[in-house]
């Protein structure tokens, strides 16, 4: 890992590169140029200590997340920045890992899961927010790997692709999204992605209001694809492939074979039951769910270029 931010211009200066050590963020602005370079000045400052100060606090980050005690409320919790008395996490101070711990702490109560769930969007939403302080923008979008954080003024524009296969990043249809969609986030999970899944979902694409929501909702939701016990499926625990995953012993998938037309409706519907709650309880605005060449979408995305199967 190098030992310091390495960032470089894109087609001579449209876009700005980002990198250190596994953060990659692709940034581009649409505004007046002196609030256009002042954006990009801003991402530059405030993306240099991000990596150092997440590795600073990595090892609670990595620890299972807990609900707040009983009596103490979810904004006294987060406006001290304290995890629960007891847990092992203790103290985050970093804004970065902030973000994340508010990202995955509504889920605390129903899966057994670390706030590195959130650690991408939460990357992108931090540097987004920071290039918002005093601007003028139009159009600016940063994309971390594929989670994208995103803002639009009334009037403009952004089109982006839903994939079919985090992989091979085949794309299966295009949205364009406006300021009333309220979308400020996108992200992709699945068992063939970067990151280790539960599930066997070839892609999930999430919209939701910021990129560290999108980010936890489409990890959750690529985990309940799924057909258990199914021999079909090839599972290996996750300290076997990264001996210092947050997810320990829990069984990822490494191998998914040629599944039945009802073993792919059972466990699209299985993902489906859980975005469905998610969109309903707002917590995100739409989920597309892909498993060898059947997609189900959930919630009011906006129009497709291609139509897919809506459920």
């Amino acid at each position: 890992m190098q030992s310091r931010p390495v960032n470089r211009w894109l087609e001579s200066g449209k876009r700005l590169h980002l990198q250190h050590g596994p953060i990659d963020l692709i940034i581009e602005v649409a505004a007046e140029r002196c609030s256009k370079r002042r954006a990009y000045e801003q991402a530059h400052d405030c993306f240099n200590d991000v990596l150092d100060t997440l590795v600073g606090e990595l090892s609670l980050l990595r620890e299972p997340l807990h609900q707040p005690p009983r009596g103490q409320t979810m904004a006294l919790f987060e406006m001290q920045s304290r995890l629960p008395s007891g847990s092992p996490l203790g103290l985050v101070s970093g804004p970065v890992a902030k973000r994340m711990v508010k990202a995955a702490l509504p889920y605390a109560d129903t899966t057994r899961l670390s706030p590195m769930i959130a650690v991408a969007g939460s990357v992108a939403d931090h540097v987004l927010g920071a290039m918002l302080q005093d601007n003028e923008l139009n159009r600016v979008y940063v994309n971390n790997g594929g989670d994208i954080a995103l803002w639009l003024a009334e009037n403009e524009r952004y089109t982006v692709g839903v994939c079919d296969n985090t992989e091979t990043a085949r794309i299966g249809s295009t949205l364009t999204l406006q300021a009333r969609h309220q979308v400020g986030g996108v992200a992709s999970s699945g068992w063939r992605g970067r990151s280790h899944s539960l599930g066997i979902a070839d892609a999930v694409t999430v919209l939701a209001r910021c990129a560290a929501d999108a980010d936890v909702a489409a990890t959750l939701i690529a985990n309940a694809v799924d057909v258990p016990d199914c021999a079909d499926i090839e599972r290996t625990p996750a300290s076997e492939l990264s001996p210092d995953s947050d997810l320990g012993d829990r069984l990822v998938t490494t191998a998914v074979g040629n599944l039945t037309a009802g073993q792919i409706d059972n466990a699209l519907q299985n993902g489906k039951h859980l975005a469905a709650q998610l969109v309903s309880s707002n917590k995100i605005i739409a989920a597309y769910i892909s498993l060898q060449g059947k997609r189900l979408v959930c919630g009011s995305p906006p129009t497709q270029q291609r139509q897919a199967r809506y459920a």
